[in-house]
């Protein structure tokens, strides 16, 4: 893993903004998501199977992001048309957006693409409603992230 970016924007700082494809291909813009707080989850690969445990805990836990006022957004290197795919089959409810082309693009900003397997990492923001970068979790790929861990860091942008 000595090709993954390994920069991640610092804490306190702006998170790097973004306009991605959702899976009908309509634009999603981080800056247009301004005033509540924003969570941006970075997966691998469509329905491997990490990667699906991971967002179904965050399906089935949605209230707790609903109840913090906090938007969802799942970023992923594939295409758009597997991202439909994808939630479709898993009945997931928050966007999935499309980093495909310029390929990785979004996750070279956030420092978690791995450039020898042209895949994100798994790397989870939380934004405040200024765009304000305060909590980052980066796992490797193989090791999903705890659902706690988002609870956590949504109660503490909150209190």
């Amino acid at each position: 893993m000595a090709d993954i970016a390994r920069t991640t924007p610092p804490l306190g700082a702006p998170a790097p903004d973004f306009s991605l494809p959702d899976t009908h291909g309509t634009p999603v813009t981080l800056a247009g998501l301004r005033g509540g707080p924003v969570v941006v989850v970075f997966v691998p690969f469509a329905f491997s199977a990490t990667c699906t445990g991971e967002l179904c805990q965050l399906r089935d836990n949605i209230t707790d992001f609903e109840n913090a006022g906090a938007h969802v957004l799942v970023v992923s290197c594939d295409p758009g048309h597997a991202l439909r795919a994808w939630a479709a089959q898993e009945h997931f409810a928050f966007d999935l957006l499309s980093d495909f082309w310029p390929h990785g693009e979004v996750a070279k900003a956030y420092g978690v693409f791995d450039e020898s397997r042209g895949f994100a990492v798994r790397g989870s923001f939380l934004l405040d409603a200024a765009g304000v970068l305060r909590w980052s979790v980066v796992n490797p790929p193989g090791k999903p992230r705890d659902v706690a861990a988002y609870r956590e860091a949504l109660a503490a942008l909150t209190a």
